[in-house]
């Protein structure tokens, strides 16, 4: 691995390409430092550490820490992304933009890809106004105001300034893609999580220094956070492998057809768009309940104490909606019918089923069964970690949620109740992104090795991705 590492830098494209990626995401964590002007960053930051587990905090992890302080770059690539997820689903459900991605080739994507950057700017616009609106009456719990002067030319500067910052982090990913090692877009939101490790390793031996933790619980985690990772890489690279045999025929004088493939159905084939979903929705009405306006009202309690972050209805809510979108977002990506006909027209079926519907309804069948288990393995890496943090309250459960835990109590089972206090630095989701991301890096500069026939990081198997 360590000559792969060097072979790497022996390869002028390759070096140029990896030196030309750290360029570009070390300018990118440089404008994530710089402030917007008019917005106290420090009073911001304050006010953030006392709702870091909504979903502002949520936001923030995506921003790389920037949304905490405001900085030009604090919408991060969020709006891209959500501009491409709402045309990916476009596609499905428009004709137009469809017939522009079956039928018009390179010139049908690029315009496409031009819509979603109209959209992104038009995203940037609308979530630069509700940051300034929502940041110019907010007061840190130390009692100073996060903008002294809320004037219009603080609301047009804030607007301007987060558009165009987020506007040239798209610019910045696509470059990633074209002339880096690729997947640009997702090795900034990789960059922008990865960051807070140094901080977090620096903390963790503070608390060591200060004997908070004892260096078997540092030992255990370390293991734990190893055996997370290789639990989240086994599961990203399964898969089921349908055959799918081709027929001989004749094209011209030539005998096409006759080999036997595999075509790959993926334990979780959404990535992590469903825990987004599921995350946003969620923290959506905790996010509201806690503006201070709302105080007042005692309704409000109620409900933000059942919504709390990691309370059981909290989580059984969680994973609900995780099982939601995923379903939902697979039905409207993956159509069976259609390539059921596509393997029907170009003479393909699979070993014992009958071309047309039954092979539709065989797809259909064994991908839901697939899906159902992807389900219930993120379920299990975005819970997991909330549960070893806080454990299951249950006091919040109106009338049995009190005799329950001490019953609990009673039994020694008070971890059920607080959980282990583990401090995790990464969530579910940023797990799942990292781990992901590096897969897939790993992959790509190993075929770019491989390409120039160089070896690659292991010289009995090749490193697979997500995608395969």
């Amino acid at each position: 691995m360590i000559e792969a590492f060097q072979n790497i830098f022996k390869i002028p494209d390759l070096r140029k390409r990896v030196i030309f990626t750290f360029l570009l995401l070390a300018v990118y964590r440089i404008g994530a430092q710089i402030p917007t002007p008019g917005v106290n960053a420090m009073a911001l930051q304050e006010f953030f550490q006392a709702y870091e587990s909504g979903l502002l905090g949520f936001w923030n992890i995506f921003s790389g820490g920037a949304f905490a302080r405001c900085t030009i770059f604090a919408l991060g690539i969020m709006p891209y992304i959500t501009a491409s997820i709402i045309f990916s689903l476009l596609v499905v459900v428009w004709p137009y933009l469809a017939k522009l991605q079956k039928e018009g080739g390179a010139e049908g994507k690029r315009k496409i890809n031009q819509y979603t950057r109209y959209a992104t700017i038009f995203i940037c616009i609308v979530q630069g106004l509700g940051i300034s609106v929502w940041v110019k009456d907010l007061v840190s719990p130390s009692g100073t105001r996060v903008v002294e002067n809320p004037n219009l030319w603080y609301h047009f500067s804030v607007i301007t300034i987060l558009t165009a910052g987020a506007t040239f982090i798209m610019w910045l990913g696509e470059q990633i893609t074209a002339r880096g090692v690729g997947n640009g877009i997702s090795l900034m939101i990789f960059a922008g999580i990865v960051v807070g490790l140094i901080p977090a390793i620096f903390k963790t031996f503070e608390q060591w220094s200060q004997g908070n933790i004892s260096i078997l619980a540092i030992l255990v985690l370390l293991i734990f956070m190893v055996a997370v990772v290789a639990f989240i890489v086994y599961f990203e690279r399964a898969q089921r492998r349908i055959p799918i045999q081709y027929a001989k025929r004749m094209v011209g004088r030539r005998m096409m057809g006759g080999q036997s493939v595999y075509f790959p159905l993926k334990l979780n084939p959404v990535g992590v768009i469903s825990i987004i979903f599921a995350v946003s929705l969620l923290g959506l009405p905790a996010t509201f309940l806690s503006l201070p306006a709302l105080e007042k009202y005692p309704w409000v309690k109620v409900i933000s104490e059942y919504l709390g972050y990691g309370t059981i209805t909290y989580l059984l809510l969680y994973a609900v909606l995780i099982i939601v979108f995923t379903y939902f977002y697979v039905s409207i990506v993956f159509n069976p019918d259609e390539l059921a006909d596509n393997l029907k027209k170009y003479g393909g079926f699979i070993p014992g089923i009958r071309p047309g519907k039954n092979t539709a309804d065989y797809l259909y069948k064994s991908l839901t069964r697939l899906i159902f288990a992807g389900c219930l393995y993120l379920i299990l890496v975005a819970l997991l970690p909330i549960i070893l943090m806080s454990g299951l309250p249950l006091h919040h459960l109106w009338g049995i949620g009190p005799s329950i835990e001490s019953y609990f109590r009673t039994l020694h089972l008070d971890w059920i109740l607080n959980g282990f206090k583990v401090q995790f630095y990464f969530g579910g989701t940023s797990l799942l992104i990292v781990v992901g991301v590096a897969m897939d890096t790993i992959q790509q500069v190993e075929s770019q090795l491989i390409m120039r026939h160089y070896e690659g990081f292991s010289k009995r198997t090749r490193i697979r991705g997500r995608r395969g």
